[in-house]
């Protein structure tokens, strides 16, 4: 069974007009004439010659891969490891401070990472990725080393959020960018392989934070410091070797570096957006949340933080093994079957848990694999609307919208505890579950405007 391949001749926003890659003598790539097409991503005539445009493998383009690797580990590693960082502010410096208010400390800094991208993903396209990764590594560092000398609420705001924020999105899209640069066929993979990243660094970091925080561990001061220098080898890991294939010469002339929301007429594109705001807008609840909720329920602070690393380590096979599949029975058909298992999780696992530690083990296990599925897939599936040249392009305006949903879950899942008491988990667990289902809906749609009802087809 051969792998399934992206859209290589769709439209192009900006140039008005369908740009096909095809492979010139000595792997260059040439521009060939505009043409039109109405076919599904599946079907193009396209395919044959697209195929060989990308490299699919070797040395370079794994680079690659690692290179984008070890940025996804240092901006998603972070996010990965708010629930440690949660329960610290919230014992510590934020004593009077409430769930939602903490909880927009981590909200504001996705919101940016996705926010922000929107400009990102065209600045990458027209000139390639080397001083966006550059900035946003030192942003990065300098965010971490900055937090070790916050002590009030405006302070962390300004440190982990705004500036690690703003270095986050230098840093993702560029990492996503030069993947699709260098794939098509085995794009799902390679894309799975770097998103792994985020899920180790989910059970890295705690691991290595929760004795440093500890009694007799180092402190707040010093452990922002150790983790800071942590992210500065991954980053420079990550401007060694992430690049892209397509030098000045071969790039579309009229490549803008402005967004573009035309793109958002595309009905398939269009759900598919709305479906990554709502996959973020439940995932990032239970994340942040789940150590509160152990501690809450009569675990202690070592076991809890092992609850967060088994969830983490869940997501590692959910990013890679679903990136995988899908490159064989489709993007949509594998994401579309995470998103059902993430509902049936969250209503069938952790619902009822309540202090059974084995429901929560089970739970978090089977959610950081469908979970982790979501984030190594979406990426994919954005890219079945376009071709590498607008791809930063696609996957920024689909991040802007779902940066939405990360700004404001995390706050209304912490106000949902402030105010509901003893109810206040179930209105939490609730939450999260509809705005999977609602994914879940959006990303039916998106499959059904391209494919139409053929259950079996590979999209």
């Amino acid at each position: 069974m051969e792998p399934i391949h992206d859209l290589a001749a769709e439209t192009c926003p900006n140039n008005h007009q369908n740009i096909l890659i095809q492979l010139g003598t000595k792997g260059k790539l040439d521009e060939g004439s505009p043409k039109e097409s109405n076919e599904s991503p599946l079907s193009s005539p396209s395919f044959d010659s697209d195929q060989q445009t990308y490299p699919e493998g070797g040395l370079q383009a794994w680079l690659v891969v690692f290179g984008a690797f070890c940025a996804l580990g240092a901006v998603f590693g972070i996010i990965n490891t708010s629930a440690v960082f949660e329960s610290h502010l919230k014992k510590h410096q934020l004593s009077e401070y409430s769930e939602s208010q903490i909880g927009w400390i981590f909200s504001l800094y996705l919101f940016l990472v996705f926010f922000i991208g929107i400009q990102v993903g065209p600045i990458f396209d027209a000139y390639g990725p080397r001083l966006l990764v550059l900035t946003g590594s030192l942003l990065m560092v300098a965010s971490l080393m900055f937090l070790s000398i916050s002590t009030e609420y405006y302070q962390i705001i300004m440190t982990y959020s705004v500036m690690g924020g703003l270095g986050g999105a230098l840093l993702y899209c560029p990492a996503y960018g030069a993947i699709a640069h260098f794939f098509n066929a085995k794009r799902g993979l390679a894309t799975g392989i770097a998103t792994t990243a985020g899920g180790i660094g989910g059970i890295v970091f705690p691991l290595m934070l929760q004795p440093l925080l500890g009694k007799d561990g180092v402190g707040f001061a010093w452990s922002c410091r150790i983790l800071g220098f942590v992210i500065l080898f991954l980053c420079v890991i990550a401007n060694l070797f992430i690049r892209n294939r397509l030098t000045s010469e071969r790039r579309p002339k009229k490549c803008s570096v402005w967004p573009d929301f035309s793109i958002l007429r595309h009905r398939g594109f269009a759900c598919a957006a709305i479906g990554v705001f709502f996959t973020e807008w439940g995932l990032f609840v239970p994340l942040t949340y789940i150590i509160s909720y152990a501690q809450s329920h009569g675990n202690g602070g070592i076991e809890s933080s092992i609850l967060l690393a088994s969830l983490n380590a869940g997501s590692v096979l959910g990013r890679f093994l679903p990136g995988l599949l899908a490159d064989y029975v489709g993007r949509f058909n594998v994401i579309i079957g995470t998103l059902s298992l993430c509902v049936i999780t969250l209503l069938g696992i952790w619902l009822p848990a309540g202090n059974s530690k084995s429901l929560l083990f089970a739970f978090c296990t089977l959610f950081g694999f469908a979970s982790g599925s979501n984030l190594g897939l979406i990426p994919v599936c954005i890219g079945q609307f376009c071709d590498c040249h607008n791809y930063g392009r696609y996957i920024t305006v689909a991040n802007m919208i779902a940066s939405f949903g990360t700004l404001t879950s995390v706050p209304i899942g912490g106000a949902m505890l402030g105010l509901g008491g003893s109810t206040g988990w179930t209105g939490l667990i609730l939450f999260s579950a509809i705005a999977y289902v609602m994914a879940l809906s959006c990303y039916v749609c998106a499959r059904v405007s391209s494919t139409g009802w053929k259950l079996w087809k590979r999209f």
